[in-house]
């Protein structure tokens, strides 16, 4: 037995205070008055009897009332024999991300949680966990080594990018319900793309030990040079045109840890290459490579970049992705009968992009007999007053999943209605009547129609030209319905986004035309239009290429139960179907969790191709270096049986706290004191 706090055995001094209550300070006299003390003889009274202690119980309970809160802050403990191990569970962490298929890497890390799940006491509980996007859970805690044998050896590896931070993230919420002492061994290839942005995100609760096993054992091992197709920018629409130039397949070669070398790449269209070319990769350099789309057929293509890398890591050596080849879809654009103007710049915009739509211009005028349904999207321009059957069609074509792009232009101050949008200008701003303009202020560059894509295949931060554009004129809106896309530098939103039905609504507040802004003059125009009319149109939806763990829209969020008639179908790279019935009926998204080819029907009808990759960043196999390792789990450069026995050995040997049921004596001795004491004194003021 020992004391974890023995300075505060000071305090058993108390025990003086009820010797002192009990013995000297019950010997009181009380004075008697009488007449004459000449009949009371002179004696000497013995006053041994008045130092005996009195009231022998209630002196003895204070007494080890006193004893058992002096010990209680001492904090006795009792060492009790037991297995050092047994009492923490072992939580074994496979990393079964993209980047363990690199080699033998994921059966060695399979191997090494064998041997740690072999070495194990048959009385301590372990359980098995995958680290891939996510922390998934595989056994609860158990002493069947069998079982956990048996799930280790059916590991299998995941298309995820793994991520520390999500290790950690799981593990804390994991926590909160139990706080047991935990012994964490993580098997990885520790791949430094894995490490959160904030090394704060990788730290782990206090109740855990953390045991690294690196299946990267060696400095010339960590270096393991890896060729992959980093990136593709291709059209997810191919349209024959009268113009002789053709779009093309552009795709980034990248090398890490590599030397300079030549590589083949080639372009493969349904199982057949197309072409080839060799490129030229720079030592831990990236490369451009460019194929031409020709013969490619109609209808849905799967496509791919492959290369010839010759790594330990050949399943990144290859990006998919669908082309979608149609006859070029049109486009009705709406205007006033005297714009002669936005139909041109939008019209020049969308030719000099290379886009698959011909456009047709009206007047809104003639629009009473047009079907929208017959076109790819429409675009209103300066045109908010409309024949009633024609606006009347084009909410029922939004609501079946259409696109429109509303221009307010200059009537929006003469007419304080925007058609499908049901809502009224609040307000004009004219600029250009005190001699000035306005420029961009807030933009939403994540939205899919201002999204621009550098040349390594990221999405920019920048403005990309919308800075230099000037804004003469433009109508205030509510927006508390849309999605804000841009704002200018006073506040009024300029373009907006809301979702009606299965369809979207883009409002533009100002003009197409060059006296209500300059924007046609700008080179960022081209682009817009080029963004604008794919994702009207659905094109990058339907086609394309996506990475591993994204989602994809199934339907409209706001679509109602009751308006679900037409239930969705996904065929994953499989051929399984993923969705249930009731799944197909109601599900508003899926998330692409394998890389491969998927086949969806829409709830609008619309059938898609999809191809899914990677991450390209789980391609980049450089290990995290050994003193940010050092520094995770605060310990040296030891062997992991080394530190887990040293993390067997941290608490020492058991120790069982007596505090609480001190405290729980003590309280029951107060009890009693509080009874025995309200009895002695009851029998006093009889005595009085």
């Amino acid at each position: 037995m020992g004391f974890l706090s023995p300075w505060f055995l000071a305090g058993l001094a108390g025990l003086a205070i009820p010797i002192y209550v009990h013995l000297l300070l019950r010997h009181t006299s009380t004075p008697r008055p009488v007449s004459s003390l000449m009949f009371f003889e002179r004696g000497i009274q013995s006053s041994t009897r008045h130092r005996r202690l009195r009231y022998l119980i209630l002196f003895v309970l204070r007494t080890a009332l006193v004893l058992l809160v002096v010990l209680a802050f001492a904090n006795p403990f009792i060492r009790r024999a037991k297995a050092l191990r047994n009492d923490r569970l072992l939580l074994l962490v496979i990393d079964n991300s993209f980047s363990m298929r690199a080699g033998t890497r994921l059966s060695d890390a399979k191997q090494m949680a064998l041997n740690v799940l072999a070495s194990k006491p048959s009385s301590q509980r372990a359980q098995v966990m995958t680290l891939g996007s996510q922390l998934a859970i595989l056994t609860q805690s158990t002493q069947d080594v069998k079982a956990l044998r048996s799930t280790i050896e059916g590991i299998q590896s995941s298309d995820s990018r793994g991520n520390f931070g999500n290790l950690t993230h799981g593990l804390r919420a994991l926590n909160e319900t139990s706080h047991e002492p935990i012994d964490l061994h993580l098997f990885s290839d520790m791949q430094k793309t894995e490490m959160p942005a904030n090394l704060a995100d990788m730290v782990l609760p206090s109740n855990f030990a953390l045991v690294l096993h690196p299946v990267i054992k060696t400095q010339a091992q960590s270096v393991i040079p890896n060729w992959t197709v980093e990136s593709v920018e291709a059209p997810s629409r191919f349209a024959d045109s009268k113009d002789s130039k053709k779009p093309s397949v552009r795709a980034v070669v990248a090398g890490y840890g590599t030397a300079a070398a030549t590589r083949t790449a080639s372009l493969v269209i349904n199982g057949k290459a197309f072409a080839t070319h060799k490129v030229e990769v720079p030592a831990n350099g990236r490369a451009l490579v460019e194929f031409p789309l020709v013969d490619v057929p109609y209808g849905f293509s799967r496509c791919e970049i492959r290369i010839d890398s010759a790594d330990s890591f050949a399943t990144d050596d290859t990006s998919i992705f669908s082309i979608r080849r149609s006859d070029p879809e049109r486009v009705l654009f709406v205007h006033q009968a005297t714009d002669s103007r936005s139909p041109l710049y939008f019209g020049s915009a969308l030719a000099a992009a290379e886009s698959s739509f011909v456009m047709q211009s009206i007047s809104a005028d003639q629009s009473s007999d047009i079907d929208p349904a017959k076109y790819a999207f429409v675009v209103l321009s300066d045109a908010l007053v409309l024949p009633s059957i024609f606006e009347n069609a084009l909410i029922q074509y939004v609501r079946n999943g259409g696109s429109v792009l509303v221009v307010a232009g200059v009537s929006a101050g003469h007419r304080a209605h925007i058609p499908i949008l049901d809502e009224s200008v609040q307000d004009v701003h004219n600029y250009s009547r005190s001699n000035a303009f306005s420029s961009i202020g807030t933009v939403d560059f994540t939205h899919p129609v201002l999204q621009q894509v550098t040349s390594e295949g990221e999405t920019s931060k920048g403005d990309t030209g919308w800075s230099s554009v000037k804004f003469y004129y433009a109508s205030v809106v509510d927006p508390s319905h849309d999605r804000t896309i841009a704002r200018l530098a006073d506040g009024t939103p300029l373009l907006l986004d809301r979702q009606i039905g299965e369809g979207h609504v883009l409002l533009f507040t100002s003009g197409l035309e060059n006296i209500t802004n300059d924007l046609p003059l700008h080179p960022v125009f081209v682009a817009f239009v080029d963004h604008a009319s794919r994702y009207l149109s659905g094109d990058d939806q339907l086609s394309g290429s996506r990475l591993v763990d994204s989602f994809i829209q199934l339907r409209a969020g706001s679509t109602k139960l009751s308006d679900q008639a037409e239930s969705v179908e996904i065929i994953d790279p499989e051929g399984h179907r993923p969705l249930s019935l009731n799944e197909a009926r109601t599900a508003q998204s899926f998330q692409l969790k394998r890389a491969g080819f998927y086949q969806i029907r829409f709830a609008n009808g619309k059938q898609a191709l999809i191809g899914v990759n990677p991450d390209r960043r789980e391609s980049d196999l450089e290990p995290i270096s050994d003193d940010i390792l050092q520094l995770w789990t605060g310990s040296s450069s030891e062997e992991p049986a080394t530190r887990a026995q040293r993390s067997a050995r941290a608490e020492g040997p058991g120790r069982s706290s007596l505090w609480l049921y001190v405290m729980m004596f003590a309280l029951v001795v107060a009890v009693a004191e509080s009874i025995v004491a309200g009895y002695h004194l009851g029998m006093q003021r009889e005595e009085v």
